[in-house]
């Protein structure tokens, strides 16, 4: 009787710890992503309104390249005539990050043969909208990318 009474208290006290891990593991996934959000310290890059791309002798005519702005990917092209644009890199299809394509001379998403112009307008392939802009300017010879208004 008192073997079949231990056998018992074995197999309550196992399943008395299955069922408490498994409960420390559900609160610990519902309080991890709370507690970090509270804690989180906001980058001050993120919120950047404009961003250095370099100077206008380091961009080679019908080239490009992507830079950061914030947290978000910006294509500069320098066009064959010498203009200096910025557009999103972020693919309005599924938000591949674009290129330039110097032999085409247009923005190229590699995902799924996205093509833009350069103006940003899709003009082939499955994007369904242009671009955004971003506003270029050029401060003695550095290129300054800036979110559009």
């Amino acid at each position: 009787m008192n073997e079949e009474k231990n056998k018992h208290t074995k197999r309550r006290s196992i399943i008395n710890i299955i069922l408490w891990g498994g409960l420390s593991g559900f609160a610990a996934s519902v309080a991890y992503p709370i507690i970090r959000f509270l804690t989180s310290i906001p980058d001050a890059a993120a919120g950047a309104r404009s961003v250095s791309a370099g100077t206008v002798d380091e961009l080679a005519p019908n080239s490009g390249k992507v830079i950061r702005l914030g947290d978000k990917p910006v294509i500069v092209i320098k066009t064959s005539a010498g203009d200096i644009r910025a557009f999103s890199a972020t693919c309005t299809h599924l938000a591949c990050i674009v290129q330039y394509r110097d032999d085409l001379e247009h923005i190229w998403c590699a995902c799924h043969d996205g093509h833009f112009n350069l103006r940003g307008k899709n003009i082939a392939g499955p994007p369904p909208r242009p671009l955004e802009p971003f506003e270029v300017n050029i401060r003695g010879n550095e290129i300054i990318v800036s979110k559009a208004y």
